[in-house]
């Protein structure tokens, strides 16, 4: 089990101070560039972050991006290089940070979590991802590596694609609305469970529904605690002037926060299915509790008079003319399996069975 470092590790610390909060999903920290412009392209991957130092000043476009944020004097090195403040680092540091924007002189700070299907095809994963944006330059940072950013990677790699003639906050966009376009996903796999989940407790309410029922309450709590904040952070790009994203990208960006709003719209969707789904469940327990009382019921109003004459023959009395009488013993088992009968016909009358 891999080690996870809680807040209260930074009780009594002061402002700014670097530490990893989350537990440690990489063994190592790994540094990949990508630098571009309209006719070149370079990719590397850097072993210490000094090697990508000298991409800072250039005029053309710089990706760098780190896998592993455990390795808190990799980040307090890149931070140094590239002058982020000391509370930036620590957002970074902080992998429970809620999504989030924040803008300085040079640079916007933007985090946010990437969400994906588990390898189990059975539950959501999140990881948090923060990105700097400089003016010919943006670090990303995740916890581990293997991201969503691959098809993005093939269109830079390709001389023709549009992202090749625009400029970093057009790749900043592009970041963002990968990471957002990922959650349809998510709320797509959701949908899907709930569905199945539907049908399952439909024809048999059991502990085991009940149990995927509240898991996956948990999982629609996590991708509300993703979506909700990132509609306020989104908003402040688009609506707040900044010489770091332009007029034009401003749009890209409108459609994001739309991407998001329907995110947002259809996990309160999932959440009322989920509520209507238990609703069903304990509808379901209920019914089958009633089904139980009612065959006992049943049963208990057919013994009742059987016990009632086992009763009057069960006394010990000497003068009771049945007692000596040939046949009485038939005649009152006759009797019995009348009675049962009479019942049971009155029982389906009434369709109470």
């Amino acid at each position: 089990m891999k080690k996870e470092h809680k807040l209260s590790q930074k009780s009594g610390l002061p402002p700014g101070s670097l530490v990893h909060i989350g537990e440690k999903k990489s063994e190592e920290t790994q540094i990949t560039l990508i630098d571009y412009s309209q006719e070149e392209l370079s990719e590397k991957k850097c072993k210490s972050p000094s090697e990508c130092f000298s991409y800072k000043e250039k005029n053309s476009i710089t990706w760098i991006n780190i896998d592993g944020l455990h390795d808190v004097e990799i980040i307090e090195s890149i931070g140094k290089h590239f002058d982020l403040h000391p509370l930036l680092l620590e957002d970074i540091l902080n992998t429970r940070q809620r999504p989030k924007v924040e803008e300085f002189d040079n640079y916007i700070f933007f985090t946010l979590k990437m969400l994906s299907v588990g390898e189990d095809q059975n539950s959501i994963t999140a990881e948090q991802v923060s990105f700097v944006l400089g003016k010919n330059w943006i670090l990303s940072f995740q916890e581990r590596p293997g991201d969503v950013f691959d098809p993005l990677r093939s269109r830079i790699r390709n001389k023709k694609s549009q992202i090749r003639g625009k400029e970093t906050d057009y790749l900043f966009y592009r970041l963002l609305d990968t990471v957002v376009d990922n959650y349809f996903f998510v709320t797509e796999f959701i949908s899907d469970t709930t569905e199945k989940l539907e049908e399952k407790v439909i024809e048999n309410p059991n502990q085991d529904a009940l149990s995927e029922i509240r898991f996956f309450k948990k999982q629609l709590l996590l991708l509300k605690r993703a979506v909700s904040p990132l509609r306020e952070a989104v908003a402040f790009l688009y609506r707040d002037p900044n010489n770091l994203i332009h007029e034009s990208t401003t749009r890209y960006l409108r459609d994001v926060y739309d991407h998001i709003i329907q995110a947002n719209e259809s996990s309160d969707n999932q959440r009322d299915t989920l509520a209507t789904i238990m609703d069903l469940y304990h509808s379901g327990i209920s019914n089958k509790m009633n089904q139980v009382m009612q065959v006992l019921t049943i049963i208990s109003t057919i013994f009742i008079p059987l016990t009632f004459i086992a009763g009057i023959y069960g006394m010990n009395f000497n003068y009771m003319p049945e007692l000596q009488w040939k046949y009485g013993y038939y005649s009152v088992w006759a009797i019995m399996v009348l009675i049962i009968f009479a019942l049971i016909f009155f029982f389906k009358r009434k369709k109470w069975i």
